[in-house]
C-alpha cells in the first residue's frame, strides 16, 4: 500500500497494517484442467442437463415457475421426508431465510460453527445477531458438542451446525441440548447432500436444513440452494420472504389489495437452474455412489500411513456423503509442494471464521482443538471426473513421502 493510499487511514488502521505479518504470494495457484492434472474440484454436469434446460427455454417460464415447484417436490421426497422445501438462489439465501424464519432478532445470541465457509455466519451479521463460535472436534472438524454445552445460556436462540466434508454432526447430542433450551437446530448441509445420520437423511431431522447447489457441490444448479423446513406452517412466510415479501399467488390471481407487510428479498430460484437440479436428481444415486467409493478408497489406501489421519472416517452410525476428502498431516506445505510436482492440486478450502476481521469482535473463548489442527488439515481431490485409478495415483505420491 502506497503512502498516498494510507494518508487518509485512521491511526488504528495504520497500526493494524504495520503489525500485519507479511503474507507471501500464493505458491499454489489454481491448477488448470489439463491432461495429467488432478484438480481439487470439478463441477458435475448431469447427462440430461442440456435436454432439461432446452425444454425449459422453449416454454414461457424461465424465471421462477413450474420447474422450481417440481424440483422442490422431488428434492423433498428424496432427501427431506416431504418437509416443506424452498428453492432459492444460493445456499447463503437459504441460511438467511432459515435465520429469519427461526425468529432471530438483533442482539440475539447464536452458537455457530467456527470452521466453515463464511456464508454460514455472514447472514447472522446482516441481522445483528451475536455469534458465539464453538470449537471443532479434532477427528471430524464438525462442531464440538461439549463446547456447545459450555457456551449455551438462556440468551441462546439457536444452534447452527455444519456437516463438514459430508459427515453428519452428532445430531442426537445437539438435539438434546436444543430441547433443554427450547431452541431450533439449523443445519448447514452444504457438503452433505445424500448423507445420513442413524438411518435418517440429512434434511429430515432438524427444524431447518440448508443445502447448497453451488458450482462444485454434489448437485449443482450453477448457483442455488434449498431450505428444508420441518414446520409446514412457515411455508407461506418463507415463500413471501424469498420474493420481496410479495404473496405471488395472490398477485397472480389479480388481488391487488394484498399488502406487503414483511420485508423480503430476491432469493428465488429460476426454472433454468431448477432444470439442472431435476437432471441431477435423476442420476444422483449413481453420483453419490461414485463419490462415496472414491472417499472409501482414499481411506483404505491411506490407513497404514502413520503421518496421515483421514478426517471423518470410521463412523458406522452415519453415512458420509463423500463431498470432500480432508486429511490431517504434519509438514502440510511440504506435502502440497510434493503433490504439485506430480500435478496434484490440494488446499485448505475453508478457514476458521474468527480469523476474519468481520467477526473479530464477536469471538468468545478459546478454541484448543482448532488451534491444534489449524496448520495440519489438507483437502485432496475428490469429484466425479476422478476414478479409482486417480485416487491410487495420488496415494502413491503420498506414500513416497514428503
Amino acid at each position: 500500500m502506497s503512502s498516498h493510499q494510507t494518508e487518509n487511514l485512521t491511526l488504528h488502521e495504520k497500526v493494524k497494517i504495520m503489525n500485519r505479518k507479511e503474507t507471501p504470494m500464493n505458491e499454489f495457484p489454481l491448477m488448470k484442467v489439463e491432461k495429467g492434472n488432478k484438480v481439487l474440484f470439478h463441477p458435475h454436469i448431469p447427462k440430461n442437463a442440456n435436454n432439461y434446460i432446452a425444454e425449459t427455454l422453449s416454454t414461457r417460464w424461465i424465471g421462477q415457475g413450474p420447474k422450481v415447484d417440481q424440483f422442490e417436490i422431488e428434492y423433498s421426497k428424496k432427501f427431506c421426508n416431504n418437509f416443506t422445501t424452498l428453492a432459492v438462489g444460493s445456499g447463503t439465501d437459504a441460511l438467511h431465510l432459515a435465520y429469519l424464519l427461526a425468529g432471530l432478532k438483533p442482539g440475539d445470541e447464536v452458537i455457530s460453527a467456527l470452521f466453515t465457509c463464511t456464508a454460514t455466519n455472514i447472514p447472522l451479521l446482516y441481522m445483528g445477531v451475536k455469534i458465539k463460535f464453538a470449537d471443532v472436534q479434532s477427528d471430524t472438524l464438525n462442531i464440538d458438542v461439549n463446547h456447545v454445552r459450555e457456551l449455551i445460556s438462556d440468551k441462546t436462540k439457536a444452534i447452527v451446525c455444519v456437516h463438514y466434508g459430508g459427515l453428519p454432526c452428532d445430531m442426537d447430542e445437539l438435539h438434546t441440548i436444543a430441547r433443554e433450551y427450547n431452541i431450533p437446530i439449523i443445519e448447514d448441509a452444504a457438503h452433505a447432500i445424500g448423507a445420513e445420520y442413524k438411518g435418517q437423511c440429512i434434511g429430515s431431522i432438524s427444524d431447518f436444513t440448508m443445502f447448497s447447489f453451488q458450482a462444485i457441490k454434489g448437485i449443482t444448479t450453477g448457483e442455488g440452494g434449498m431450505l428444508a423446513i420441518k414446520d409446514s406452517s412457515l411455508r407461506h412466510l418463507g415463500e413471501k420472504l424469498r420474493w420481496f415479501g410479495i404473496d405471488r399467488s395472490a398477485k397472480q390471481n389479480g388481488v391487488w389489495e394484498n399488502d406487503i407487510v414483511d420485508i423480503g428479498y430476491k432469493y428465488q430460484m429460476n426454472d433454468i437452474a431448477a432444470s439442472m437440479g431435476l437432471a441431477a436428481l435423476e442420476e444422483y444415486d449413481e453420483t453419490l455412489a461414485l463419490r462415496k467409493s472414491l472417499f472409501s478408497h482414499y481411506v483404505e489406501r491411506l490407513k497404514d500411513i502413520d503421518e496421515i489421519k483421514v478426517v471423518g472416517k470410521g463412523y458406522t452410525d452415519r453415512v458420509h456423503a463423500g463431498w470432500m476428502m480432508t486429511v490431517l498431516i504434519s509438514r502440510r506445505k511440504s506435502l502440497m509442494e510434493t503433490l504439485r510436482k506430480f500435478n496434484v492440486e490440494s488446499g485448505q478450502v475453508h478457514y476458521r471464521n474468527d480469523r476474519y476481521s468481520i467477526f473479530g469482535s464477536r469471538t468468545d473463548g478459546q478454541f484448543p482443538n482448532m488451534d491444534d489442527v489449524e496448520d495440519n488439515y489438507l483437502v485432496l481431490p475428490l469429484h466425479t471426473k476422478m476414478t479409482i485409478d486417480d485416487v491410487d495415483y495420488i496415494c502413491d505420491v503420498i506414500q513416497r513421502g514428503w
